[in-house]
């Protein structure tokens, strides 16, 4: 995976985020949105229709933090959640 800051302001960023699809991007978004700091979280698989890219963009706006550190804690929000239900799936077993 290839992650390129393309664009940050202190409450907003525009990362692109080469080799990945709607698999990883629509759970990273919904956990972008789950904290309360994101204002708004989405992102563009096809953005070469704006400014020839061709790997998917991702767009976080914050409201009084670092949208980078929203990213952050988001990614980390899906690591414990991928954990606990890896968990869950070996309880039952």
């Amino acid at each position: 995976m290839n992650v390129t800051i393309l664009s940050k302001e202190d409450s907003s960023v525009e990362v692109e985020i080469g080799g990945q699809d709607h698999t990883l991007l629509n759970v990273l978004k919904d956990s972008l949105l789950r904290l309360e700091d994101v204002e708004a979280a989405t992102y563009d698989m096809n953005p070469e229709q704006s400014g020839s890219k061709t790997d998917p963009i991702l767009y976080v706006e914050t409201v009084d933090s670092d949208p980078l550190d929203a990213i952050e804690e988001a990614a980390n929000n899906l690591q414990e959640d991928a954990e606990s239900f890896e968990e869950e799936v070996r309880a039952a077993l």
